[in-house]
């Protein structure tokens, strides 16, 4: 993946909670900085979720991808950090975007002690924990450049 977050400057970020079945996915504004949660796409086929991810990026006007990357506490790299790195691998040959990884240590924790504290059903939680996740994490991200971080911290 590349790491050229800095140099791309136009364009919404496209943050990325990676799983199996359900991808959440959030959206910086285009000044890049509020990221607010967007949806949760139900995977299907490679051919689809192609089709899916062009036209988002295409519509919304994205520039770069943030996929969070899944971290143990001490900083090692996880089994899913793997699955992450070749979606995002996958991401960035399907939308021709530059893809960076980003640590989304404890963003699903606190989604879900958000939604908690909203008091929703476990169901009504269900539906939106990936789509808060991914917005948790591209807030960090967002916040990381805007104190003027050379890199803001992806893990590439």
């Amino acid at each position: 993946m590349t790491s050229v977050s800095t140099t791309v400057s136009s364009g919404r970020v496209g943050g990325v909670d990676y799983g199996t079945v359900r991808i959440g996915l959030a959206l910086s504004d285009p000044e890049r900085k509020i990221a607010s949660p967007l949806e949760v796409y139900a995977r299907r086929n490679a051919e689809l979720d192609a089709r899916f991810f062009q036209r988002l990026a295409q519509d919304e006007h994205i520039a770069l991808w943030v996929v969070g990357l899944p971290i143990h506490l001490d900083g090692r790299e996880s089994p899913k950090s793997n699955e992450a790195r070749r979606f995002g691998k996958w991401l960035e040959e399907v939308t021709l975007l530059p893809v960076v990884f980003f640590d989304e240590r404890f963003s699903s924790r606190q989604a879900e002690e958000i939604l908690q504290a909203a008091e929703l059903t476990r169901k009504r939680r269900k539906k939106r924990i990936d789509m808060l996740a991914a917005q948790i994490m591209l807030t960090a991200y967002l916040e990381s450049q805007g104190r003027g971080e050379k890199e803001p911290a992806p893990i590439d």
